[in-house]
């Protein structure tokens, strides 16, 4: 049953990535079946491994809500870096280029360029064993204090990433840099009520705030470009009708995190606070 219910989970997940993903990029790069799949295939599999290498509970409301939100950040994790530092592909379609760049400019060098995939790996991994390190610490922090210390981490990594990539060719806005983690630091917060675990509160709250934000990137500004494309023409324009098909089941799929999330403060729970 519990892989059952982690494969629904990874399947709302990866399709709410995959649909927005669309949505965004179809009308300049055209769409494919592979391509908006890629995300839900990825997202049902990381699932179902979370759900076999932890002890989290999906049989319960709380469980299902924080296994989306990690889901959906370990996703977000693999297909980035595959699109930043392992995809070769032509950058000409681009504003601002999705290869790993410096001030804007593609770095060409592939030593250079898996030299960075290293370190940044390196970096993850020194991120990931800190919070699990915080996690058996004892500082005499209580829970609310350890979701002050701990909620902002995953925006700040979102804030940074996000400001080397777009900063250069859209210029650095303060308030779009702070967004991250102050929204990163407010899911936390409710991830704290179905969890003690720090790595799920922490990159299930960056989870979150991505699904968020994205939507209202997405669909609240459908005619306004995304920064990667600024500038550039629309190659397919029937698409901006055809994918309107998709949005009823990004709505179901909201309505269903809405739901789950009460139900989660409904239902007997415990976590940091």
């Amino acid at each position: 049953m519990e892989y059952i219910i982690a494969l629904i989970v990874g399947l709302c997940a990866g399709l709410h990535t995959s649909t927005w993903g669309m949505y965004k990029d179809v009308p300049y790069e055209g769409f494919t079946w592979p391509r908006y799949f890629r995300s839900t295939v990825i997202s049902a599999l990381a699932a179902m491994a979370v759900v076999k290498f932890t002890d989290l509970d999906v049989t319960m409301a709380s469980g299902m809500i924080v296994l989306f939100a990690f889901t959906y950040v370990i996703e977000r994790a693999f297909v980035e870096y595959w699109k930043t530092f392992l995809r070769v592909q032509d950058q000409s379609k681009f504003f601002i280029p999705m290869q790993f760049s410096v001030g804007g400019n593609v770095v060409k060098s592939n030593a250079v360029r898996l030299a960075a995939a290293a370190a940044y790996l390196a970096g993850v991994v020194l991120v990931v064993w800190g919070v699990s390190y915080l996690q058996t610490a004892n500082f005499g922090l209580n829970g609310l204090m350890t979701v002050l210390v701990l909620g902002s981490i995953g925006g700040w990594i979102s804030a940074f990433g996000g400001a080397w990539k777009d900063a250069p060719k859209e210029g650095f806005e303060t308030l779009k840099f702070f967004r991250s983690p102050g929204m990163a630091l407010s899911y936390a917060f409710v991830l704290a009520n179905f969890t003690d675990n720090y790595l799920f509160i922490v990159f299930g709250a960056l989870g979150m705030t991505i699904a968020t934000i994205e939507t209202y990137k997405t669909f609240f500004f459908p005619s306004r470009p995304r920064g990667k494309f600024s500038g550039k023409e629309i190659q397919f324009p029937g698409m901006l009708k055809k994918r309107q098909r998709f949005v009823p089941l990004y709505v179901v799929i909201w309505i269903a995190i809405i739901v789950t999330t009460i139900v989660a403060f409904v239902q007997p729970h415990q976590g940091l606070v």
